[in-house]
């Protein structure tokens, strides 16, 4: 566990008990950090959870130790304790609160009725019920079906093979003993009354029998319940030196018991390979043990095996007998499968180390239950193949802890490999070499670190010069980054009319048309890629689809999400955006998630780009407007020096991301793809290209975001307005035309002149009652023109504002060009200076405002206000 994780869950832990004050978490995590090793146990004051504890042990759960001790010590601090008790407290009393008013509660009668012998037979049988199923475990056919099920859902075209039912029908073909309920007979005579060779000549043909599940006449097998182990019964008139000795042998028919019920549980197919490869490692070692017992009743037939003899013989394989069982407990107590029984013999191995025989019995279990599981990582990291069902996904109880440090390694080796298996091509690791188990980390490590490598250049080297990654992600920049501009001239041009339209209006057939023909009339036609290159409608404009990916996880989702749709319809600018086509194996790096980066970078350059263009098409009808006569020319010249500030704020921002933000992090990513070893750090130079680059564009910031969408909101209205100014002029223009018109008729000697005369006041006529409205709002232009210009200076100073706080306060050193761009000439210099002093003196007023009364405090009480 690493230092950062430590810390981020002791402070989260403490956050939910709601603790605070007293030595915070640092005390806890240095405790921590003295006291984690993997093998270690640790004596703890919570003597209450030992019981637990050794449920949990036997179950082999992992960062067991480092749990406990970590309870251990919050509940040694005062505070804490009493925090956790008032909780349980509460808890306890919202459990009873909620198990009063559930529906499903018996009704009992009152205690002054009397119950009739039916009522309580009915509450017996429901209290009987409840006790039985919360006692009772799941019997083995249950959870076989259970496993089947589960794995027949999740791969449905390869079916586990299923045992016939006459194998778990006929419980005499297991090997175990078979309990009958009542006894196959009773002896003639009482054992105790025969002579002490007598009992023991009999007690050693039952202990025999009963080594290889078979009852005795005076020892019987009791049942057993759920993972309990066996019991016997010997007759009680045993004489007693021999019922000592009777009672030494019985464990190892106890353990027999035990694991000839798991290797016959755990060998169904339902339990995985690894579980069946223990199984029959264990038969084989079981063998042994059945051969032992058949040498010793060879012995006892011929009359020369008494009692001390077979408990000498029996001795030696005591141990080995414990072993088999307890490890066999413990597979079946922790529902262990798969890579989480390998962790458990792999543990146990390591914990009989001063054991040699115990080691070496648990490293030859693990080596043979292990080979499935090789056998399947060796075709995954050499070849890129897997049949396991969970494919590409890694869980984290299932990884074997001998390979828990390799898993992301050997994940992508695999992964790697089974790209290009699926792009047509049969690869195979050059360094292949079996796996095999030992004790020896360093063996897997070097194997599975080749084979890493061997699959990193393969799957780089197939994306790069095969499929041309560089080459496509060029092409992508070309469009959604727009370094082409003729080819954005011509389309922008070509769909202007278009685009005006509302979003709902627009034929998609037609977009794509326009833009097929814009790729073919421009320096694009030489892209391989273009064909690629597609037409989409947003839902949302740009602003609100950044921000709610802004406020992703955070308290302003919900109410983002949940908020009502505006009333306002998109119009097709402000919904359009470019898609790409992007194929397997390529879709690795260029995913739907880069391409919506990559989509919001184009949809705020592009509305960059048209309202800069918005601002030239007015300079042009200004241009065109000098020869209208001016009702005033100073508040003409204040609104075209406001239009020049706002094209240079425009061009000058789109310069910045273009030449500044753009070009220079797509080099740097070019640089590094070139040194990538694999696929994984070119996925990771490929997003942080783009998270720098919409970091840099403002576009992860909503507050200079809000403040940049007024800015743009602003100039749209004012190119609106002056669009409106000029109509307006054109209609003033020609009503002194058509007065001049009227007044020179009158004289004109031909009726062709009179009739050409009389259409072009037709004409006017008709252009004037069309806009009448421009007409009566002229006389506010001069007003309007002066909240345009102090609307916009206001925004632009609060943006320069911000971007010298946060340039300043979060070291992004990049948004201050933006400053020096905007502000070449010291224009804002003085008022931003003027700015920054006002905020100075606020907080220095609220500091004040705050200490004052702490300085009139006796010294007391000044503690008391600090701590």
């Amino acid at each position: 566990m690493s230092e950062f994780r430590i810390h981020h869950d002791v402070n989260e832990l403490l956050g939910l008990l709601n603790v605070r004050g007293g030595d915070g978490a640092e005390v806890y995590i240095d405790l921590l950090q003295k006291n984690r090793t993997p093998y270690v146990t640790t004596t703890v004051s919570a003597h209450n959870f030992l019981r637990k504890y050794d449920e949990l042990k036997s179950k082999n759960a992992r960062n067991l130790d480092p749990l406990v001790y970590l309870l251990s010590k919050l509940t040694e601090d005062k505070e804490t304790l009493k925090f956790l008790q008032q909780n349980a407290k509460e808890r306890s009393e919202m459990s009873a609160n909620a198990a009063s008013s559930t529906t499903t509660s018996y009704s009992i009668p009152a205690t002054s009725s009397k119950m009739s012998m039916q009522e309580l037979e009915e509450l017996r049988k429901k209290l009987g019920n409840v006790t039985a199923s919360s006692n009772v475990p799941q019997s083995s056919e249950v959870i076989r079906k259970m496993l089947r099920d589960r794995h027949n859902k999740k791969n449905p075209t390869q079916p586990n093979p299923v045992f016939p039912n006459w194998v778990y029908d006929r419980p005499a073909l297991i090997g175990d003993f078979v309990t009958s309920p009542t006894p196959v007979g009773d002896p003639v005579v009482a054992i105790g009354t025969m002579p002490l060779a007598a009992q023991e000549q009999a007690l050693v043909e039952d202990l025999l029998y009963v080594l290889i599940g078979v009852d005795g006449r005076d020892i019987t097998a009791q049942p057993v319940l759920g993972r309990q182990s066996r019991s016997f019964i010997v007759d009680p008139s045993l004489d007693m030196s021999i019922k000592e000795l009777v009672n030494r042998i019985l464990p190892v028919a106890s353990c027999y018991s035990t694991i000839t019920r798991f290797t016959e549980e755990k060998s169904s197919f339902e339990y995985g390979q690894v579980n069946h490869a223990l199984t029959a490692a264990m038969r084989t070692l079981m063998k042994e043990y059945l051969i032992l017992v058949t040498q010793l009743e060879h012995l006892h037939r011929q009359g020369t095996l008494s009692l001390q003899k077979l408990w000498f013989y029996i001795q030696p394989t005591m141990r080995t007998m414990e072993i088999l069982a307890s490890i066999a407990t413990s597979v079946d107590k922790g529902e262990c499968m798969g890579g989480s029984t390998l962790s458990l013999l792999h543990d146990r191995t390591f914990n009989y180390t001063g054991d040699s025989q115990a080691q070496e019995l648990c490293l030859y279990l693990t080596k043979a239950a292990s080979v499935p599981y090789f056998e399947i990582l060796e075709k995954w990291i050499y070849r890129g193949i897997i049949k396991d069902p969970y494919r590409y996904t890694i869980v984290q109880h299932r990884i074997p802890s001998f390979l828990q440090k390799m898993a992301d390694k050997i994940l992508n080796t695999g992964k790697y490999l089974n790209v290009v298996r699926e792009c047509g091509r049969d690869v195979t690791c050059p360094d292949a070499k079996e796996v095999l188990y030992t004790l020896k980390e360093r063996a897997y490590v070097e194997q599975i670190e080749k084979a890493y490598y061997y699959a990193s250049k393969v799957l780089l080297d197939f994306l790069m010069e095969e499929k041309e990654l560089v080459s496509r992600l060029r092409s992508i920049k070309h469009y959604f980054l727009m370094d082409k501009g003729d080819f954005f001239v011509h389309f922008m041009d070509l769909t202007e009319e278009e685009l005006k339209k509302p979003v709902d209006d627009i034929i998609p057939p037609r977009l794509e048309a326009l833009l097929e023909l814009a790729l073919r009339m421009s320096t694009a036609n030489t892209d391989p890629f273009k064909d690629d290159l597609k037409i989409d409608l947003m839902p949302h404009d740009v602003i609100t689809q950044l921000l709610r990916v802004l406020a992703i996880d955070t308290k302003q989702e919900k109410a983002i999400i949940n908020a009502e749709p505006t009333e306002v319809s998109l119009s097709g600018l402000e919904a359009f955006s470019f898609d790409y086509i992007v194929k397997w194996p390529l879709s690795l790096i260029i995913n739907r998630k880069a391409l919506t980066r990559y989509q919001m970078l184009f949809r705020h350059m592009f509305y960059c780009k048209h309202v800069e263009r918005l601002l030239c098409n007015v300079w042009i009808s200004n241009k065109a407007s000098k020869q209208y006569s001016l009702h005033s020319a100073k508040w003409f010249a204040a609104a075209f020096a406001l239009r020049q500030r706002m094209l240079n704020f425009v061009q000058n921002i789109q310069y910045y991301m273009m030449f500044e933000v753009n070009e220079p992090t797509w080099h740097i990513m070019e640089n590094n793809l070139k040194s990538a070893s694999n696929i994984d750090d070119v996925l990771c130079h490929h997003t942080s290209f783009l998270d720098n680059c919409l970091k840099d564009c403002m576009l992860t910031n909503p507050e200079l975001l809000r403040i940049f969408s007024k800015l743009m909101s602003v100039c749209v209205m004012f190119t609106n307005c002056m669009q409106r100014f000029t109509h307006s002029m054109r209609i003033d223009s020609e009503m002194k035309r058509l007065t001049f018109g009227n007044a020179t008729m009158e004289g004109s000697s031909t009726s062709a002149e009179r009739t050409e005369e009389a259409e072009k006041k037709r004409l006017t006529s008709k252009f004037i009652a069309e806009h009448v409205d421009a007409l009566q709002s002229d006389s506010g232009f001069e007003a309007t023109i002066s909240k345009f210009d102090s609307n916009f200076s206001t925004l632009l100073l609060d943006l320069l504002d911000k971007l010298s706080i946060y340039s300043t306060n979060d070291c992004e050193h990049s948004m201050i060009n933006i400053i020096y761009r905007l502000d070449f000439n010291g224009f804002y210099t003085e008022r931003l200076e003027k700015m920054a002093i006002e905020r100075s003196q606020k907080t220095a007023t609220i500091l004040e405002s705050v200490i004052a009364p702490l300085t009139k405090m006796v010294p007391s009480e000044a503690k008391k206000a600090h701590q």
